[in-house]
């Protein structure tokens, strides 16, 4: 690549110290399409807390759409389905629950679910409901039904069962108990096994009461060991990045000294199995053939061969890029060192994605609750000649309708806000992704002003400015949200056009044929790529933005043509710092993880009465909590620590290009780098100070 292609360097501009204060709003358009965006957004929120009903996911509902638990039902929290079979035997239980678990079987609220299996006898059918359910103690029937009703009547008009079944109270619902023993009753088209198998499905997928009461119990007795194990793990973190300045160069070396070791006892083993296969006479490659059992290839002597030969070229490899770019690793471990003191100095941003956090809880919480009050229930067809959607008495009376009956279908469709329904969950994605990549971006942008601050500072620490991460915070507000929008939106669409491939593709997949999968599996490869470039420079482009105060298109070329004039040390910086903090979680992660696991199984013995292992129904559940937190703690903490490198690499190569060492243009890099690059500076200390 020529350098018109790649761009041109950066000029020296005596009046560039640093992140430009005096600056101008940028993507001025994007910025206000933004805030509009986020009016309506708040509209669409306002109008879904207006017509929207919560209710319908947090309360389930009876045959006439009255809420369970609430209101005249208040003392009547469960649903009790009349034949709960067909539910379940006309489909799998996933779809059932996809389905809001509506059933073509008339509901009712009831107090407690039935403890004891009862099955309608021949000689009751000539009794009335009174005598059968209400002295019986079984208030199991529609509201409404009459005491003097014959059984048979309300038999056949489903206003009460014909059997009860005894079950247990999960998501509001009753649904029958496998561990009971009980007869299930004769009906036509249900043969005991299907019942049998349909309970046993349900009962596994959706009844863990009792397991859910002893997760809380759990968390209840562990809690705060679990908040000591992630105060371990927050200290760990900044230990780790606070002694890279000491032990950057050291654990780099022996990183790569341990993957070059790796990969020669992975050459001997191999070797050796080569050896002892060759010299016992296996078979070979060509007398096994092709066979579907893989584990056959392992008595195979050049299968043993082949894998020598590949870890002896990665081998070659890895050592002759040690060799060629030597002075490059040694570059980014200065930097790595570096960026650990530019964290020592502004200890607040490792504290930064606290605020990014309670930003995305803000964003998702906010889509979360307008969703659930979007939620709507779709009608389902009845006899065509029956008056659909129309108001009904629950009693019904003849009709030339087999099994017509009044049950609530859902709410009304035809109001403006229902018919828009659609669209406004659209808006309401394209809101949740947007908002949330806004917040990641102002989190980069701001990380990346304050560490600027400290590279382009000459004399460190004295030239650093006051409070430098909130000077960044409001420059970044103030000036460029027009900017983030712009590339949180780019990133945004790319994101929503996956999730809409991935959907199609779960969709089509048992329609689809060999080619059809190899072409969606490109395209849904190459969206990957695209978003994976997208971050990539947006990223680049965030840092340019908090340093020039330029719109987000100049800023992203800049970025990018300044990484494509130094590519190779973008890729080696890359790679180490992938490998150094790769190393730093598997640190912390695993210190937590062991540590939890040794405490909470009670495998640590003597520490005293106060601090015992509790006694736990699951010991894995607050290990594997431990272990996530941990996990979360070091990638927030690392997520601000390679910020700081991808933030002083840009700054170190416009330094190389805007300065020469000279004593009107000195180099504004450490002492360390410039050792290494055989450069320096000839401007006396008294001199090089320059006044922001």
């Amino acid at each position: 690549m020529t350098r018109g292609e790649e761009g041109k360097p950066a000029q020296y501009d005596p009046s560039f110290h640093g992140p430009i204060k005096n600056r101008g709003c940028t993507d001025i358009i994007c910025c206000l399409l933004f805030l509009v965006f986020i009016l309506g957004y708040i509209v669409v929120g306002i109008v879904a807390w207006v017509y929207g009903d919560p209710r319908q996911v947090l309360y389930p509902r009876n045959s006439t759409g009255a809420y369970c638990g609430v209101g005249e039902n208040r003392e009547k929290p469960y649903v009790l389905y009349f034949n709960i079979f067909s539910c379940i035997l006309p489909t799998d239980i996933l779809a059932a629950v996809q389905s809001g678990l509506r059933c073509p079987t008339p509901q009712v609220c009831v107090a407690s679910c039935p403890e004891a299996s009862w099955t309608v006898e021949a000689n009751q059918l000539s009794l009335t409901v009174g005598k059968v359910f209400y002295k019986g103690n079984r208030s199991f029937c529609l509201p409404g039904v009459p005491s003097n009703m014959v059984m048979l009547d309300s038999l056949q008009q489903e206003l009460c069962p014909s059997f009860l079944l005894p079950s247990n109270p999960a998501l509001g619902r009753c649904f029958p108990s496998a561990s009971v023993n009980f007869t299930p009753p004769q009906l036509p088209g249900i043969d005991n096994a299907s019942v049998f198998q349909a309970v046993s499905g349900l009962v596994d997928s959706l009844n863990a009461r009792d397991i859910s009461v002893k997760i809380f119990e759990d968390f209840a007795r562990s809690w705060y060991w679990i908040l000591i194990a992630l105060g371990v793990a927050l200290v760990l973190s900044l230990l780790f990045i606070l002694l890279l300045r000491l032990v950057a160069g050291p654990l780099v070396l022996v990183l790569i000294v341990g993957l070059l070791g790796v990969l020669a006892y992975g050459i001997y083993h191999c070797w050796e199995q080569y050896r002892q296969l060759r010299d016992s006479g296996a078979p070979s490659l060509s007398e096994v053939g092709f066979t579907t059992n893989l584990g056959a290839y392992q008595s195979v002597k050049e299968t043993w061969l082949a894998a020598l030969i590949v870890l002896a070229v990665l081998e070659g490899i890895l050592l002759l890029l040690l060799v060629f770019l030597r002075q490059r690793i040694r570059i980014a471990i200065a930097l790595l060192t570096e960026a650990s003191k530019a964290v020592g100095h502004m200890m607040s941003a490792m504290f930064y994605p606290l605020v990014t956090f309670v930003l995305l809880v803000i964003c998702i919480a906010y889509w979360v609750v307008t969703y659930v009050y979007w939620v709507s229930n779709a009608s389902t067809p009845g006899c065509e000649a029956a008056p659909v959607n129309a108001s009904c008495d629950p009693m019904p009376k003849n009709s030339s309708c087999p099994g017509l009956m009044c049950v609530f279908q859902g709410y009304s469709s035809t109001g403006l806000a229902q018919r828009t329904l659609f669209n406004l969950q659209i808006y309401g994605v394209l809101g949740l992704f947007w908002t949330v990549n806004w917040v990641l971006a102002l989190g980069q942008c701001v990380l990346a002003g304050a560490f600027a601050s400290f590279y382009w500072a000459f004399h460190k620490p004295r030239d650093i400015p006051t409070f430098p991460l909130s000077a960044a915070f409001i420059r970044t507000l103030r000036y460029h949200t027009g900017s983030l929008a712009f590339g949180a939106l780019i990133l945004s669409l790319v994101q929503i056009a996956r999730m809409i491939l991935e959907y199609i593709d779960h969709k089509l997949r048992g329609a689809q044929n060999a080619f059809a999968r190899c072409i969606m599996c490109c395209f849904k490869c190459c969206l990957w790529c695209l978003e994976k470039f997208i971050k990539f420079l947006n990223r680049n482009a965030y840092i340019m933005i908090a340093i020039y105060g330029k719109n987000f298109c100049v800023s992203a070329k800049n970025a990018f043509m300044l990484l494509m004039r130094n590519v190779l040390r973008v890729v080696v910086l890359d790679k180490v710092t992938d490998l150094l903090l790769f190393f730093g979680k598997l640190l912390v992660v695993g210190g937590v993880g062991v540590l939890a696991f040794f405490f909470f199984s009670g495998r640590i013995k003597g520490l005293g009465k106060d601090f015992e292992n509790p006694e736990l129904n699951y010991y894995w559940l607050p290990i594997m909590t431990s272990i996530v937190g941990a996990y979360v703690i070091a990638s927030g903490f690392f997520s601000v620590f390679g910020m700081c490198v991808d933030t002083l690499f840009l700054c170190f190569l416009e330094d190389l290009e805007r300065n020469d060492g000279s004593r009107d243009r000195p180099y504004y890099m450490s002492k360390n780098l410039l050792k290494i690059l055989g450069k320096k500076n000839q401007a006396p200390a008294a001199d090089k100070k320059r006044k922001k």
